[in-house]
């Protein structure tokens, strides 16, 4: 049985992805949770300043308290002062929007991005904060930098069945998966092509801790597939890998990219 701790959380996590908010009995089904043990914690959420209520709403949705301890944490870390410069750089020679995604144990965590595109379609994701890694290319980077083994337990950890409800270049099996890792590998860089959804695409980098040589994040490029075409990710790759170097060279001093 989930602990309070458990449940709570999910809760805030379950309302990160719905920003017009839910009513107490959504919340309850979609966790599988009883009710009342929904009510008190959405209460005791809502006490604490993370939830709230509009006026005459059923609706629970999260205030801006918990956005506003993780943009103090990455502030403090370091890490939007060392990386924006270089993703606006990247975003700005690209055309497409750059992102940085960091390790934090078997997840990799969006923290960072910047928008190229300044006219025509733009590709601006609401993909949550965590980077599924069977089917993207910051996933494909992050499963190619370490060993089979924790490649596996990362796949494990994330599941390859929700690969089969994204786009239509999804691996369809554990094979094609690990065929795609060996090529990323012996490639340098991912790319993947209408994978996370039709109608995009992406190329990553991995990014290695300086010293050791340890993964410790990925930056990537992404915009719609009819103007990054499998033709196009080749020709962007030196771009993002270039970013992945830099990013390499100042990751030293940010906690978030030196624990391990």
């Amino acid at each position: 049985m989930a602990s309070v701790r458990d449940r709570a959380i999910s809760i805030l996590e379950l309302l990160v992805r719905n920003v017009r908010g839910l009513p107490m009995h959504e919340v309850a089904d979609q966790l599988g949770i009883p009710r009342t043990a929904a009510h008190r914690l959405l209460a005791d959420l809502k006490e604490m300043g993370y939830v709230k209520q509009e006026p005459g709403s059923t609706q629970y949705l999260l205030t801006v308290k918990l956005a506003s301890l993780g943009l103090s944490y990455l502030a403090a870390s370091g890490i939007v002062d060392a990386a924006q410069p270089l993703l606006d750089d990247l975003a700005d020679v690209t055309g497409e929007l750059a992102r940085l995604a960091v390790m934090e144990g078997d997840q990799l965590i969006w923290v960072a991005k910047a928008q190229g595109a300044r006219s025509g379609l733009r590709y601006d994701p609401d993909s949550g904060a965590d980077v599924y890694l069977p089917a993207t290319a910051n996933g494909l980077a992050l499963l190619a930098a370490v060993s089979e083994e924790r490649a596996l337990q990362l796949i494990a950890k994330h599941g390859i069945e929700k690969a089969a409800s994204m786009g239509p270049g999804a691996p369809s099996s554990m094979r094609e998966l690990m065929d795609r890792i060996e090529e990323t590998r012996a490639r340098g860089y991912a790319v993947v092509f209408e994978a996370y959804e039709a109608g995009t695409s992406a190329v990553a980098a991995v990014i290695r801790r300086p010293g050791d040589g340890e993964p410790v994040g990925t930056v990537s490029i992404a915009g719609p597939s009819i103007r990054v075409t499998a033709e196009r990710l080749p020709v962007l790759a030196p771009a993002v890998k270039e970013c992945a170097h830099r990013l390499a060279a100042v990751s030293a001093w940010s906690p978030a990219f030196t624990r391990r």
